[in-house]
């Protein structure tokens, strides 16, 4: 455990050293989505966060010239590459819609949950206490009683479906 510690903290540095700072998730499907939302017209420049600075300029600039993206896009090939590896990847033709339902739902309500926050447990927790934030403490003592919640209503949602 010390050695895993020990690497994720050398990666953490590294990270802070080529983005020039620390080590985020969420700020990739930040960019994604607004990229997206500019597909259908919509125009940044009435919204204080786009305007000016890092985040007009990523904005403009492709996909690939954001680290974090880039590492978001390295993180999901390389779990595709160790599940194939591992003989874990399954295809379903068709997935039950409450699964699907379920899936949508939750994934929204932590996406929207890790903006609020700062990240997720990469951006806000790892990265926060690393940084010495008080903010990482905090999502962490949110972050338990809500994966408990979460676990008692998947559970009830199974029994139901």
């Amino acid at each position: 455990m010390v050695l895993s510690a020990g690497i994720l903290a050398a990666l953490n540095w590294a990270t802070l050293v080529a983005a020039g700072h620390p080590w985020s998730i969420t700020w990739a499907f930040t960019l994604w989505g607004a990229k997206g939302a500019r597909l259908f017209g919509w125009q940044p420049n009435g919204n204080w966060f786009w305007t000016g600075g890092y985040q007009e300029r990523a904005l403009d600039a492709s996909i690939l010239n954001d680290t974090t993206s880039v590492m978001c896009i390295g993180i999901v090939l390389g779990a595709m590459m160790a599940a194939s590896l591992a003989g874990k990847i399954s295809p379903k033709r068709s997935i039950p819609v409450p699964a699907l339902v379920s899936a949508i739902v939750g994934g929204i309500i932590m996406g929207y949950g890790a903006r609020l926050a700062y990240g997720c447990n990469i951006g806000a927790f790892f990265s926060g206490v690393a940084s010495g934030s008080l903010h990482g403490w905090v999502w962490i003592f949110c972050a338990i009683p809500g994966n408990w919640l979460g676990i008692k209503i998947r559970a009830l949602l199974k029994e139901k479906f």
